[in-house]
């Protein structure tokens, strides 16, 4: 279809830029990250600076400029603090939060996002961006192994998705809550997790109006899985007092060791009671396919709903989280609603009918686009390559004189630093209580250090080191090089404490 010739006649807005502007200050921005991205192994993962030095650079406490400045120029200083402010989750000795690093199609894609500007809320809005997004959701769901003739959208991140199934169950187990409300006279809902499950069920159950005591804690056994009996027991015992049980959360990747949950067995148990089974899978979920990942992920698609983080194990820029359902309408029936000033189809996909958000960005391209370079096939080598190294870095502080391994899951490994002469005693009162100040006290002096970067996690009551490893950049090299330089810094931290006053007899403790 042709369209008649239109003079163009230009605005002059002060935020607009030429071709030519954009044109040149684009290119130098995608050269200077270019040039960061190459020499990012060679850097510091951060910097060891004060919030006040940071805010300095900044010069945070600048009022509102009056007038506006050139957009190249802000470019080159946003790119310089950004730069050397920032803690950068793409180094390759980066082993803390399920963070990825970024894929650099997935930036590319945020910036064609961005210029196009599709709102994804209704089809008519953003039709490919649409059909691309419902592509992306089938594709993740095949990924995993769940039914990909469910339903799906993409949010935020992982606490998102875990929201948006948790509001399915609850619309799908107690269908007038929509209207009625969580009113006294109705029947108390519950909802059931492990303890060690991830914080976000906290949150849903705040701000959807169960409260935190409709949640059944339900104990973990000695390997950190969801004991299915006390589950079985939880649920039989709250139907007999009158309360509703609507939900259980399985675990597919706990987020301190990443564990997963004994799926199957808490599937069968959820069908028995007429349960909604919902798996919080936004860590493990994607490795549910790769030769050697844990037998229990095979049951995802046993789930009734899956969250998923494709800004973790699918390495896309944040942010990136997917909820599936493995019902078509389900979600419709949680959050559609049509008021008079919405005039759109109804026969095509309008995902404010699906998610609690109506106007909603354009996340699925990066996605998209890093599924289709690497396919099927590189995710699974670069996944199952991170629970190599992973199972590398075990065996390592397995083999050194120095620590003491305590677990590995998927690609987290956890273990401590134990010095030679408390070997003997370790278990003793003192001792674990030395240990425990001592791993706090290296894991603050590896993170100032800048050479690498791990979290923690409390395994059986130790305080324990944790990496993590979701990161397409590391190398066997990288994993070979962290129990010395962790040695080091711990033999630093077990010698400062001979130079300090804080001892309690014998060998004393720190802090």
């Amino acid at each position: 279809m042709q369209t008649k010739n239109l003079e163009v006649t230009r605005r002059d807005a002060p935020l607009d830029m030429s071709a030519s502007a954009f044109r040149t200050a684009g290119h130098d921005l995608v050269n200077r990250i270019a040039d960061w991205l190459d020499h990012l192994p060679a850097g510091p993962i951060m910097r060891d600076e004060t919030p006040a030095t940071v805010r300095q650079a900044l010069g945070a406490e600048r009022t509102l400029p009056e007038n506006g400045s050139d957009a190249a120029v802000l470019l080159d200083e946003t790119t310089r603090l950004l730069f050397e402010h920032s803690l950068f989750n793409g180094h390759p000795r980066f082993f803390g939060y399920i963070t990825s690093s970024p894929a650099p199609i997935g930036a590319l894609a945020d910036l064609l996002a961005a210029a196009i500007n599709q709102n994804v809320g209704a089809w008519r809005l953003s039709p490919m961006a649409t059909e691309i997004e419902a592509q992306t959701v089938r594709w993740i769901a095949e990924l995993i192994g769940f039914p990909a003739d469910g339903d799906g959208l993409l949010v935020s991140g992982g606490t998102m998705a875990n929201f948006v199934c948790f509001l399915a169950a609850r619309a799908a187990k107690a269908a007038d809550v929509r209207t009625v409300g969580l009113r006294e006279s109705r029947a108390p809902l519950r909802v059931y997790a492990s303890t060690e499950t991830h914080t976000w069920i906290q949150k849903a159950a705040d701000m959807f109006g169960l409260g935190t005591d409709a949640i059944r804690w339900i104990k973990a056994d000695t390997g950190q899985r969801m004991d299915v009996a006390a589950l079985e027991r939880q649920i039989a015992a709250d139907r007999k007092s009158g309360a509703l049980p609507f939900l259980v959360v399985g675990t597919a990747g706990t987020v301190s060791t990443g564990v997963v949950d004994p799926l199957a067995e808490m599937a069968a148990i959820c069908r028995r009671h007429d349960v909604w089974f919902h798996v919080d899978g936004a860590y493990g979920a994607l490795a549910a396919r790769v030769p050697g990942a844990p037998d229990s992920l095979s049951a995802l698609s046993d789930a009734d709903s899956v969250a998923v983080d494709p800004h973790k194990w699918l390495y896309a820029p944040v942010e990136a989280g997917c909820a599936l359902v493995r019902r078509r309408g389900d979600l419709l029936r949680t959050f559609s609603y049509h008021p008079s000033y919405y005039h759109f189809d109804d026969q095509v996909t309008n995902y404010y009918d699906y998610g609690p958000q109506n106007s909603r960005g354009f996340r699925a391209l990066k996605v998209w686009l890093a599924l289709r370079q690497v396919g099927w096939s590189g995710y699974q080598a670069m996944i199952g390559e991170d629970m190599r190294l992973s199972q590398r870095l075990h065996a390592l502080v397995q083999e050194h004189p120095d620590f003491e391994a305590l677990t590995q899951h998927l690609s987290i490994t956890t273990f401590r630093y134990v010095p030679g002469d408390l070997r003997a005693t370790v278990g003793e009162h003192d001792t674990e209580q030395y240990l425990e100040n001592l791993n706090q006290e290296l894991l603050s002096r590896v993170e100032r250090s800048g050479e690498t970067f791990l979290s923690n996690a409390m395994v059986n009551g130790r305080f324990a080191l944790r990496a993590c490893i979701v990161n397409f950049r590391t190398s066997e090299t990288d994993i070979e090089a962290l129990p010395p330089l962790l040695a080091r810094i711990g033999r630093e931290a077990d010698h400062a404490r001979l130079h300090t006053k804080l001892f309690d007899g014998g060998r004393g403790l720190l802090g």
